[in-house]
């Protein structure tokens, strides 16, 4: 058999085993467990961390205001060096909307070690300590927007299953024609890497949360030394998970019904900038690591469809047959998540197109990390590695 021949069908074979022992991955059936209301509501403080979100803010900040929680809750918004107005905006919009109280306040410029994101968390759960007595904290992003009864379902949920942590994975915006093809793909290849069903065991090495949306156990954020413990992760989310877990947590992550990022991605270049900055940093910086995922992104994405080209124009009936086989299982894959975003199903097809993509993303990720540039957001580049997981 010819190399390609070869490649193809080690492809395939990878296909068939993320098909069945992937932890079904490619499901888009875990919600939000089974939950029953508790006889008394504890109380909870939302942190907000915030920079340079006045775009946003007006879809986002009164979803918060207006949640339709039968305990106490209150609403602490952490102005992270905003330029754009953020904190005056939030306070304004307080005062015309009315709903749950609103702190808001800045931390000032972050402390040697820390990213701006968890600095800015560190102040919001300082003051949200000092002022209640909340048990629970949810950390939320200033660009997602949740449904009246979104904490209500949290906290019944983390209090049914005796939860200490439960994030959901919030819905992004696709609008546009780069958002559609990306999109959906990044939340596909997230869930990949971090199958929901396995992270959701009790017990499971395999862990992960979504930073959008985290309902966080006072206690247990203790326990784990968060944020402190985590200061310097880029990619936050999925190290908090990681040291709630070391420290005994129970985790849980699903996708979103009611809880939606309103953040506009509109062009390539904007969603490019927001997968390449972080990219290296999931590989841990480490160039091994990167050569496998580059290699393993050709033969496992790229192969087929090439199989498939090359196998029509040489005769070469093998590839050919492997390939499409292989292809077939990719986009059956992709299909559930397509049908969960509300996209066309041609769009299935195109994946290995999207992956490439996302691994020239990858690939400029690291080349820029190389030339000391780091993980840029908004202002701020941080070049130091992730805290060791």
């Amino acid at each position: 058999m010819s190399a390609l021949t070869w490649i193809t069908a080690g492809s395939l074979a990878a296909w068939l085993w993320l098909l069945l022992c992937q932890g079904f991955f490619w499901r888009t059936d875990v919600r939000l467990p089974e939950r029953t209301p508790p006889s008394v509501w504890p109380p909870v403080a939302i942190v907000v961390p915030a920079r340079d979100e006045a775009e946003v803010l007006p879809s986002s900040l009164p979803s918060l205001l207006a949640q339709d929680y039968p305990g106490r809750a209150e609403v602490f918004l952490v102005d992270d060096g905003s330029s754009d107005g953020t904190g005056e905006l939030a306070r304004a919009l307080a005062a015309e909307r009315g709903g749950l109280p609103l702190t808001v306040d800045s931390p000032g410029e972050p402390g040697p070690g820390w990213t701006g994101k968890l600095w800015a968390v560190r102040h919001g759960m300082a003051l949200a300590r000092a002022r209640t007595d909340a048990t629970y904290l949810l950390l939320t992003d200033a660009d997602i927007a949740h449904a009246p009864d979104s904490l209500r379902e949290l906290v019944a949920a983390a209090e049914s299953g005796g939860l200490d942590l439960v994030s959901q994975m919030a819905r992004l915006r696709v609008a546009t024609v780069w958002e559609r093809l990306i999109v959906p793909a990044f939340v596909y290849f997230f869930a990949q890497l971090y199958p929901f069903r396995r992270i959701n065991r009790p017990g499971a090495r395999t862990t992960a949360a979504a930073g959008g949306c985290v309902l966080l156990r006072s206690d247990a954020a203790e326990r784990a030394g968060v944020p402190d413990s985590i200061r310097q992760a880029v990619i936050d989310d999925v190290t908090l998970s990681r040291a709630v877990r070391r420290a005994g947590g129970r985790i849980w992550l699903g996708l979103a019904d009611r809880v939606d990022s309103v953040r506009p991605y509109p062009g390539l270049g904007e969603l490019w900038r927001m997968v390449s900055r972080s990219a290296y940093a999931q590989l841990r910086h480490n160039p091994l690591l990167l050569a496998g995922t580059v290699a393993g992104l050709a033969v496992v994405y790229l192969a087929p469809p090439v199989a498939v080209v090359a196998g029509a124009l040489t005769g070469e009936t093998v590839a050919l047959a492997a390939g499409a086989a292989a292809w077939a299982v990719m986009t059956g894959t992709y299909v559930p998540m397509l049908r969960y975003y509300r996209q066309p199903l041609l769009l299935a097809p195109l994946l290995p197109f999207t992956a490439l993509l996302y691994l020239l993303m990858t690939v400029d990720s690291a080349v820029q990390h190389y030339r000391g540039r780091g993980a840029a957001w908004k202002g701020r580049t941080y070049a130091r590695p992730e805290a060791a997981p």
